[in-house]
């Protein structure tokens, strides 16, 4: 049985947001905002890069730092295997560097979460998502 235009367009919900997690701002990008994509890309990118060059990459902690690791983790699923380099070879940074580098990732992190939920809410704003017609 084919999916229903009710059923696809969630898919592209769920695809929309799912992009938007993996590459930051490409669910903009997919929605053919592509100002706003690329604005998104660079300045979540930029925040989670300042907050490494601050702190090192021992910043991504998931064995002692649970709590921001899971923030940054809504940057992108590559931060896994960032968190699986710094536990694999037990990097560690203390001190202000890696408060502040906790913080800017952190930060980047849950910026993304609300353009990923922004994202979502407009590919279910399209006309045809719950079978409308564009006028």
């Amino acid at each position: 049985m084919p999916p229903t235009q009710k059923q696809s367009g969630l898919f592209f919900v769920l695809f929309v947001a799912l992009m938007g997690w993996c590459i930051p701002g490409s669910g903009f990008f997919l929605l053919n905002e592509k100002k706003r994509a690329v604005i998104i890309f660079v300045a979540i990118c930029l925040t989670f890069a300042v907050g490494l060059y601050v702190g090192s990459i021992a910043v991504i902690d998931p064995v002692n730092e649970k709590l921001w690791y899971v923030a940054q983790m809504l940057n992108s699923p590559l931060v896994a295997l960032l968190g699986k380099i710094t536990a694999a070879n037990h990097l560690q940074v203390f001190g202000k560097p890696a408060e502040i580098g906790q913080i800017y990732t952190g930060i980047a992190g849950m910026l993304n979460l609300l353009c990923v939920i922004n994202a979502a809410y407009l590919a279910c704003l399209k006309p045809d998502f719950l079978g409308g017609r564009e006028k």
